[in-house]
């Protein structure tokens, strides 16, 4: 059986707290990510990690979370966007228009 882990942490005049890195980590929690909390009778708090909201994507989230711990960890590795290649991908992309709030086919899903 695992061991139960306790951690506090410190409410401060605006009633705000940093939720403890130990916690960030089990609930697997970034920047922005939602909290959601259990009352129960006796006056016990269960805090869980917020389901994402319906049409979500899960995938496209740990991605962007992926890329934002990445970039704070490492912002060595950050490269300006070289002109010539926006003019490449301009080349490529130009005069296409795309619906983005139009169904995709059967083919496309």
């Amino acid at each position: 059986m695992a061991a139960t882990l306790e951690v506090e942490s410190t409410l401060t005049d605006r009633y705000q707290t940093t939720v403890p890195e130990t916690v960030r980590r089990a609930l697997r929690l970034g920047k922005r990510d939602k909290i959601h909390y259990t009352i129960r009778p006796g006056g016990e708090v269960v805090l869980t990690r917020a389901e994402a909201p319906e049409g979500d994507d899960p995938v496209l989230g740990n991605f962007l979370s992926f890329l934002v711990r990445d970039i704070a960890s490492h912002p060595e590795r950050l490269q300006a966007v070289d002109a010539s290649f926006v003019r490449r991908i301009q080349s490529l992309v130009g005069g296409i228009e795309v619906d983005l709030d139009a169904a995709l086919s059967a083919d496309d899903e």
